[in-house]
């Protein structure tokens, strides 16, 4: 390999510097990796480092050299190259050098891979370019790892994950805030390589039920991208603009608002205006692109927190393959992205209408649409349901029979500005399957906790006699009774 690619006298360099004052290996272990160094020998070294920080022991010569012994790989001619190097004060250029040979040679063994592929595999010029640009994607993100973690490593990250959840005090949420407090408590909120699969039937909600995910985690500066593939994204504005002002959607579509809805909506539009969501309104797109765009997105925007596909079965397949295997590719290939990208990957997807011959019509695991793989490759898969929707159904099939039989029709099903709705946990990797009880704002197309009013009540009145309480959730005032 050309000389250009590594310098042996800076990783000597470095190695020596560590040794003389170990404090720096908390700042130079950050910065470098095992394969950021060229010579094997300099590769164990500084991974037996790595070893006796997480032991807490010193990174000395003895404790280096200990540890090679018991490896089997301790070279004594390289330990004396390194022990009669010079020491350096400023290690960030020694660093920076080592770092960009080290880049330089995997983009070397990278055009090797292309031509392993393009020439002796023959693959396809799609799966080609999906390989490249992965391989790209790691070496810029800096995110190659060994084939194996060993058990100190492992242990090492678990302790430190359970310090950090420890710290968070008696918080329930640890992945990304789902915009539901019981939700949250149900799946301590969507973790980092999670594929969550949101189902429902037509008319559900399940992209309102998203979108409220969405507008909390912009309103809370997080970054979000979200491939339409069914509503421009001039919709989907919209409806996040219901959410935030509470303008009905529909008086938002025509225009018909008073002042201080026409002040409230100027506010929103402020808000949004510096919101970090990205959205993809092309029709059609298939796993390939959507994967290379995504990449490219979390490349240049890297506060991207999670990712939403609206709907899974819209999405176009590769190749002429039969449909289940098609949605079966598609379904493993955003569980692997999802885990490339540590971020959570959700996904909408729709129910087969046979459950709606059922008496019991709330979904589950075997109604996903070529389910198999879905419900296979799926961390959490939850349901949307809402039982007036199938009430109002039913009732306007009665009206339609009646009137072809010519007789008088009683309406017996009231519709309602806010109906109930389940969120059904049909599936959850790491966690218990059941259950949480919202409320769907019709006009709004909003879903909210079922019982944020009456925790406020417990809170604020916890001496009081609450039963004589009125809650009016319609116009989201609470009557109380005087103290």
């Amino acid at each position: 390999m050309q000389e250009n690619l590594y310098n042996l006298a800076f990783e000597r360099s470095i190695l020596s510097s560590i040794v003389f004052e170990p404090s720096q290996f908390d700042e130079l272990g950050s910065q470098l990796r095992k394969d950021d160094f060229y010579l094997p020998a300099h590769q164990d070294i500084f991974s037996v480092m790595t070893l006796l920080l997480q032991k807490d022991q010193p990174i000395d010569e003895e404790f280096i050299k200990k540890e090679l012994i018991k490896m089997k790989k301790f070279d004594e001619s390289v330990m004396l190259e390194i022990l009669s190097a010079n020491p350096i004060s400023n290690t960030k250029a020694y660093v920076d050098e080592i770092r960009d040979k080290s880049l330089k040679r995997h983009l070397l063994t990278l055009t090797t891979e292309i031509k392993r592929v393009t020439v002796e595999e023959e693959l396809p010029g799609a799966d080609v370019i999906d390989i490249v640009e992965k391989k790209l994607y790691e070496i810029t993100q800096n995110n190659q790892s060994s084939d194996f973690k060993d058990s100190p490593k492992m242990t090492y990250d678990t302790m430190e994950y359970i310090k950090e959840m420890k710290a968070r005090g008696n918080s329930v949420l640890v992945g990304v805030d789902t915009g539901f407090h019981e939700l949250n408590k149900m799946t301590t909120g969507f973790g980092k390589g999670d594929l969550v699969i949101v189902a429902a039937r037509p008319a559900m909600g399940k992209t309102s039920f998203i979108l409220n995910t969405v507008n909390n985690l912009i309103t809370k500066g997080k970054g979000v991208a979200f491939f339409s593939l069914e509503m421009p994204a001039e919709q989907l504005m919209l409806r996040l603009l219901s959410i935030q002002t509470s303008i009905p959607l529909q008086k938002l579509r025509v225009g018909d608002m008073n002042d201080d809805q026409w002040n409230s909506l100027n506010s929103a539009i402020d808000k949004m205006n510096s919101a970090k969501l990205y959205v993809d309104d092309h029709g059609s797109i298939n796993i390939n692109q959507l994967r290379s765009k995504l990449r490219k997105l979390k490349n240049q925007h890297p506060d991207i927190e999670i990712a939403v596909i609206d709907y899974l079965q819209i999405m176009s397949g590769v190749g002429n393959q039969d449909r289940h295997l098609q949605v079966s590719e598609m379904s493993r290939g955003l569980k692997m992205l999802a885990r490339e990208l540590n971020m959570p990957i959700v996904a909408l997807s729709q129910l087969n209408r046979g459950l709606e011959s059922r008496n019991d019509k709330r979904p589950m695991l075997s109604d996903i649409r070529e389910s198999g793989s879905i419900e296979q490759d799926a961390d959490i898969i939850l349901f949307v349901y809402r039982d007036d929707v199938y009430l109002y159904k039913e009732e306007k099939e009665r009206e339609k029979a009646a009137k072809a039989e010519g007789k008088e029709f009683t309406p017996t099903y009231i519709e309602k500005e806010e109906e109930d709705a389940e969120i059904i946990i049909g599936k959850q990797r790491n966690g218990p399957t059941g259950h949480v009880k919202l409320v769907f704002q019709k006009k709004l197309t909003k879903f909210v906790d079922a019982t944020p009013y009456a925790k406020g009540i417990e809170t604020v009145y916890e001496n009081v006699d609450t039963r004589s309480a009125k809650i009016d959730i319609s116009n989201d005032t609470i009557s109380m009774p005087p103290l």
